[in-house]
């Protein structure tokens, strides 16, 4: 296992060890409270947890060297890493929002804004933050889409416990002010606010992670790839470009316009040139150049 394999596994086995720490007090604290804000945030440290597990499985299946049935590497699981957390998520965004309901239009059940169901809180987001960092730093360095989904649903998770501690604020007021009897129902409604975040936040990550199944090609990449091939001395042209990414790596097919009058040796000496500028500017490229003579365009 290389250095960067490496990084990757202890960075996504570091947010299993959290998201099962974070699953188990919010699971307590929220049965002892019956707040949903405490539950909703449990159900989804849980889903947040069966998320790390994937991307830690991923993260080592993607690492695997390319072989007969998989030519282009194992790449494309981190991408369908990514899409299962987003089906999960999305999961717990239909729960979250019929428990909320329920509670806002019909069944009233007591929330115990204890000082434990706020430490809990707090004690997830002192966590949230730091993993979220640690995974973000690890997912840009090593280009990992799965990291990146962690790293996403993690610095969500920030905000929507933030949520659920204004929802425990209100609810707690309205224990001390009977004139604030209304904001019992803060905690309803705070579930309901971070349903919303997370929704928004799959929705994202979905159609990122949907496009790279697709192969869409990253933006503006064939335009950067063609600047950098034709900046190589000898050729002349740079067409029929082709990008495409799985996991970490991008591919790349180009056809490069040089001289007829070249020897096969010529060619190939500039064709590897052409392949060390592309690699030199984007490092994770697997570039492939087909030459060919002016004639032949």
């Amino acid at each position: 296992m290389n250095q960067a394999e490496h990084e990757k596994k202890q960075a996504a086995l570091k947010s299993v060890l959290a998201a099962l720490f974070l699953t188990g007090i919010k699971l307590v604290i929220g049965v002892m409270s019956r707040s949903l804000g405490v539950l909703a945030e449990a159900v989804h440290s849980a889903l947040d947890l069966c998320a790390a597990l994937l991307t830690y499985f991923a993260v080592g299946v993607s690492s695997k060297p390319a072989d007969k049935e998989h030519p282009y590497g194992h790449g494309k699981v981190e991408n369908l890493s990514a899409l299962a957390e987003t089906l999960l998520l999305l999961a717990t965004c239909a729960w979250i929002v019929r428990e909320a309901w329920d509670r806002l239009v019909g069944r009233h059940e007591h929330v115990d804004a204890s000082i434990w169901a706020f430490l809990v809180v707090l004690i997830s987001i002192g966590v949230d933050i730091s993993r979220s960092r640690m995974l973000i730093h690890a997912a840009r360095k090593h280009h990992s889409q799965a990291l990146e989904a962690d790293a996403l649903h993690f610095r969500t998770d920030i905000w929507s416990s933030g949520v659920v501690l204004i929802g425990l604020l209100g609810v707690k007021l309205g224990d001390w002010f009977p004139s604030l009897a209304v904001l019992v129902k803060a905690d309803a409604i705070a579930a309901l606010v971070v349903a919303g975040i997370v929704a928004t936040v799959c929705g994202r990550m979905g159609y990122k992670t949907v496009m790279e199944l697709l192969d869409t090609a990253p933006v503006q990449m064939a335009d950067q790839v063609k600047q950098i091939v034709e900046s190589v001395d000898h050729v002349r042209d740079c067409h029929a470009i082709r990008v495409r990414s799985a996991g970490a790596e991008i591919f790349i097919d180009a056809h490069v316009v040089l001289d007829g009058s070249l020897s096969l040796s010529e060619a190939h000496r500039i064709v590897d040139n052409v392949e060390a500028a592309v690699k030199q500017r984007i490092p994770r490229a697997d570039i492939t150049v087909h030459a060919e003579p002016p004639e032949a365009v």
